[in-house]
């Protein structure tokens, strides 16, 4: 037979030890779980945005302005239905509201939906396809906004859009 060298056995940290550290670490974590939810939560409150006068029967969101015509301003635009570029015989159907940073005249939203309205028969399927793809839809439009408007234009909000 064989010698056979009699190793001790591996001395680690005691159960209590390890008991212990597990009790240290899931506490941590559910302290900074508890951090960072109310972070959030502070962060993440809506906004709200006054209606622009002249859409004030159409939205169902009151204006909490003190003072009219201060601060942002949401307008919705006419509905953009059309088809894209590729394939043809898809069409797509897309209602955005503009936040301005202030009262804008009519002309302004108008040249703004003749813009965006450019810009949607230009797309692709495969470059709206998925999250990302709606991401860089939304990119798109606030930066054809932004310029069409001079800057005063804050953001876009698309409310709906379908492809058919």
């Amino acid at each position: 037979m064989a010698n056979v060298e009699q190793v001790p056995p591996r001395k680690g940290p005691s159960l209590a030890i390890q008991a212990g550290m597990l009790l240290i670490v899931t506490a941590a974590a559910i302290g900074m779980g508890w951090m960072s939810g109310g972070y959030l939560k502070g962060v993440g409150a809506p906004a709200s945005v006054p209606v622009a006068p002249e859409n004030e029967g159409k939205s169902a969101q009151p204006a909490t302005a003190e003072q009219p015509g201060v601060g942002p301003t949401l307008v919705m635009l006419a509905p953009i239905t059309t088809n894209i570029a590729s394939p043809a015989d898809t069409w797509i159907r897309m209602e955005v509201s503009v936040v301005y940073d202030g009262p804008q005249p009519q002309a302004m939203s108008d040249d703004i939906h003749q813009d965006l309205l450019a810009l949607v028969r230009t797309l692709k399927m495969h470059q709206i396809e998925g999250a990302s793809g709606y991401q860089h839809l939304k990119a798109d439009l606030e930066e054809r906004a932004s310029i069409r408007s001079q800057g005063h234009a804050k953001q876009i909000l698309i409310r709906t859009l379908l492809l058919e």
